[in-house]
């Protein structure tokens, strides 16, 4: 199988995480976001997503600007894809379902002020 050039992974991009100082600021993007674009917002523990796209984050978070979620059909071979191209991750920023299965991990290194991390497609 070719892989030289990542399609065999279904890599798309699942959200864009925008980070903020604080919850207030956090609401006042997403809030914006979903008037201009009639999108449905989302509150979680850490963040407000506007119509999941924008992940909009109430502290700091990984990245300088924020993160890059790319989605992929199989997180463990993507992830020796991107290895075997140089990119290394940051295995302390893996996640794991009940079962023990990787389910998102953030690469080391920014890209362009950005974090990075895949995310296994459901």
């Amino acid at each position: 199988m070719d892989r030289t050039d990542g399609k065999d992974f279904g890599f798309e991009v699942a959200h864009i995480g925008i980070n903020q100082d604080n919850e207030e600021e956090a609401k006042k993007t997403a809030q914006l976001l979903c008037n201009l674009f009639g999108f449905e917002s989302r509150n979680t523990p850490g963040s407000i997503f506007a119509n999941e796209q924008f992940e909009i984050m109430k502290t700091k978070f990984l990245g300088r600007y924020g993160h890059i979620a790319i989605r992929t059909t199989d997180i463990n071979r993507a992830k020796e894809y991107l290895e075997s191209k140089g990119i290394a991750f940051n295995e302390e920023s893996a996640s794991r379902n009940e079962k023990g299965n990787l389910g998102a991990i953030y690469f080391q290194n920014e890209i362009a002020g950005f974090a990075f991390h895949l995310l296994q497609k459901k």
